[in-house]
């Protein structure tokens, strides 16, 4: 899709409703997501159930997909036994059961009058290391490892005919430059979205406004914003990117806002669908105009967030 396709979308029907999570709406239905590979898993394992989740949010309003791509690369796949052919094909696949999801729901709905989109997701490399990483940054490796990570990985899912392609979740400003290098000859519509630790800061410490600048002269990154991050950070994080990136589209995809209670082993605090949907009319007002969800958000908040009478409140 054109990028000024997505953009005239925008302009005339709103803000662009993503999806929640994918793999704790995987596990939510009862799916093993606790390998290494989290939910890409379950890609060649269980395609049905990658299908089910993508069409559970287009049925329940999202306008844009993502692909079960985030943890999926080429060492995390070899590590767990895939030969070269079957790397390759998985990358292709991710993007394949996101259209089949589609197709289905447009053979459903034909008077729908829309076409859902879909983003294909590349996850950073504290994902691959499954240990925490992408909340912490500051990797210690050098750029050509980060090069190497994401090259391959950004080549295949730039030629697999997704309309977006979203790099998530970033929280390192040193892979913020590596993946900016990489984006500029990238041909697919992009976003960039950033892991804070406060409405100022990347996680690695670094200013979200220097990782900002890094994107700002790209033409094909047509958004950029912040994923994972408690609901009650995002919009003073809106604020900051208006400042800093005024001609790129913002997005913005938080999680539930739950918090781990290591004495219960269980999350806490989570907000309910409509406290959360309610909470994203304030990022529409402040200038977010793709907005979705993460960890622990699902198809109900995705309802929620999708009805038009939302954006009122």
């Amino acid at each position: 899709m054109l990028l000024t396709d997505i953009r005239a979308m925008i302009d005339n029907e709103g803000p662009l409703v993503l999806d929640g999570g994918f793999g704790s709406e995987l596990q939510a239905r009862g799916y093993d997501v606790s390998s290494a590979l989290w939910s890409a898993a379950l890609v060649t394992s269980h395609p049905a159930a990658i299908v089910e989740v993508h069409r559970a949010y287009l049925d329940a309003g999202a306008r844009c997909i993502t692909s079960a791509s985030y943890q999926a690369s080429v060492p995390g796949l070899e590590a767990a036994g895939y030969d070269p052919a079957a790397i390759r094909a998985l990358f292709s696949e991710t993007i394949a059961l996101a259209c089949r999801a589609r197709d289905e729901f447009l053979h459903d709905n034909p008077d729908c009058g829309y076409r859902p989109l879909v983003a294909a997701s590349l996850g950073p490399y504290g994902a691959y290391l499954a240990d925490g990483s992408e909340y912490r940054g500051r990797y210690g490796v050098d750029d050509e490892v980060l090069r190497n990570f994401h090259a391959q990985r950004l080549r295949w899912l730039d030629a697999a005919g997704a309309d977006l392609l979203a790099c998530e979740t970033i929280p390192d400003l040193q892979e913020a430059k590596v993946l900016a290098q990489l984006l500029e000859s990238a041909t697919t519509p992009s976003w960039v979205s950033f892991c804070c630790r406060d409405e100022l800061s990347l996680q690695d410490g670094h200013r979200l406004e220097d990782a900002l600048a890094l994107f700002r002269s790209l033409p094909r990154v047509l958004a950029l914003g912040v994923n994972c991050c408690a609901p009650g950070m995002v919009s003073g994080l809106i604020r900051n990117l208006r400042a800093q990136v005024a001609d790129k589209l913002i997005v913005v995809y938080p999680n539930s806002g739950a918090q781990y209670d290591a004495g219960r082993k269980c999350r806490q605090g989570q907000q309910t669908a409509a406290q959360w949907s309610r909470q994203a009319a304030a990022w529409y007002r402040a200038g977010a105009s793709i907005i979705g969800g993460c960890c622990r958000i699902g198809p109900e908040h995705i309802r929620q967030l999708a009805k038009r009478e939302t954006w009122h409140f």
